[in-house]
């Protein structure tokens, strides 16, 4: 195929001329320019170093902590405590906040106050929560698998010694409890 626009040819020129006009570089040149592209590449894995392993440290201590945290604002101490149970509160517009944990220990106490124990499942934090005794439970697996209501009086006996049963602790906004629920699909049975 015969070229008319003569543009292979012309190429071919600018190719020749380039080749006479071209002074090779110098030794000394090429191994300084090898140097220069080393030591770039040097600096760019050195510093690729420094920042994972700036990114690691500020990873752990973002997990581990930075020390002791101080309290919340909202919280008005009454006496000192070695728990670190700290009441869910309410998001915005909801009624309620829950805990997830074991419910054990339950021990009526004189009157018609009901003591238990809950052992959180997030945290593992353990703390003992005084209630009325008419407080109301939804449950299922403690009532032989009935889904119900009931009184938490009247399950005195059977959420036993140790953790087992799972509930969720509902809190109103001033961090009273006002009802259970059993969280029967998180009991191990």
């Amino acid at each position: 195929m015969v070229d008319e626009t003569g543009l292979g040819d012309h190429l071919a020129d600018l190719a020749a001329s380039g080749q006479r006009f071209a002074v090779p570089l110098a030794a000394e040149r090429i191994r300084a320019h090898g140097d220069q592209r080393r030591r770039r590449k040097q600096a760019v894995l050195t510093s690729g170093g420094v920042v994972l392993t700036t990114a690691l440290a500020v990873g752990v201590l973002s997990l581990v902590g930075l020390g002791p945290k101080p309290a919340p604002a909202a919280l008005r101490p009454t006496a000192p405590s070695t728990s670190r149970f700290v009441p869910p509160t309410p998001a915005p517009g909801e009624e309620y906040a829950s805990e997830f944990g074991y419910v054990y220990d339950v021990v009526l106490l004189e009157g018609d106050t009901v003591r238990f124990t809950v052992k959180q499942l997030r945290t593992g934090v353990v703390h003992k929560v005084t209630v009325p005794r008419q407080t109301p439970v939804e449950v299922k697996h403690v009532a032989d698998g009935k889904p119900g209501d009931m009184r938490l009086g009247e399950l005195l006996g059977r959420l036993g010694t140790g953790p087992r049963w799972v509930f969720a602790v509902d809190y109103d906004g001033e961090g009273r409890i006002q009802s259970l629920r059993e969280a029967f699909w998180l009991t191990v049975r």
